[in-house]
């Protein structure tokens, strides 16, 4: 079983998320959302294991990646609308089922801390922290664009060996951010963390060392980074806009 280093520590330990297997309970795949998504009707049958550092989740829209990532994140305790396992904020909840139906099998010696980073819902967790200050203090994130904001959240709470989910993290980030996004993960890696996170972005899936899971109407298949369907679409566009715009345009 894999194990990591943590800085100080004298023997390895595992890392915060060995497995996730549905429960006695869950239901069978079937023709209901959202076990008709092949990505979520693979996780019920087979479950996922997580390998330690990091490990992305990319596929096209209603592939099935964010509702995965969401359901662990919900059954590691998390809070399903963003934040850390003592977050209780809760606008409109259209979280699915799902995270109702597995069970994590934690890492032994794992350190507890985690952290879930949603893009779609950022807004009205920086309103719940700005109503709920922290006691180590933060900075006005709604004064902030929105890209300046997730970097400083990033440097605020991705701080300790946790198990850290993010969905689509580069939606609010330059080119460059998401280069300093990376260095955060693997910041999070050096130090015994864990990561899971759904993306479209071949820039953060080229993280190295990365774990890389493609979603689609297969379900849940490891990939390398080269041989990814966005990778190869965005290197196709670069290499020739007129070909993909025409289409569109004429």
């Amino acid at each position: 079983m894999d194990s990591i280093w943590t800085p100080g520590s004298r023997r390895r330990r595992e890392q915060p998320v060995v497995a996730v297997r549905a429960n006695d309970d869950a239901p069978e795949p079937g023709g209901a959302w959202p076990t008709s998504i092949p990505a979520v009707a693979q996780v019920l049958r087979e479950g996922i294991d997580l390998a330690p550092g990091v490990t992305f989740l990319v596929g096209e829209n209603g592939s099935g990646k964010s509702t995965v990532v969401e359901g662990i994140a919900v059954a590691y305790g998390l809070s399903p609308e963003g934040g850390s396992r003592f977050a209780r904020h809760s606008t409109r909840p259209t979280e699915s089922p799902l995270s109702d139906w597995l069970r994590v099998q934690r890492g032994v010696g794992a350190d507890r801390w985690g952290f879930f980073l949603r893009a779609e819902t950022m807004h009205s967790f920086y309103t719940y922290l700005e109503e709920n200050p922290s006691s180590r203090g933060d900075v006005p994130f709604h004064e902030m664009s929105h890209g300046e904001s997730f970097l400083a959240l990033l440097d605020s709470r991705f701080d300790s060996p946790g198990f850290y989910c993010l969905d689509e993290p580069e939606a609010a980030l330059s080119f460059q951010s998401t280069l300093a996004l990376i260095a955060v993960l693997q910041r999070i890696v050096d130090d015994g963390g864990q990561v899971l996170c759904a993306t479209h972005s071949p820039v953060l899936a080229a993280l190295p060392g990365a774990s890389i899971l493609e979603v689609g109407e297969w379900g849940i298949r490891p990939a390398d980074w080269a041989d990814l369907e966005i990778v190869n679409h965005w290197r196709s566009f670069l290499q020739d806009p007129p070909r993909y715009l025409r289409h569109l345009l004429d």
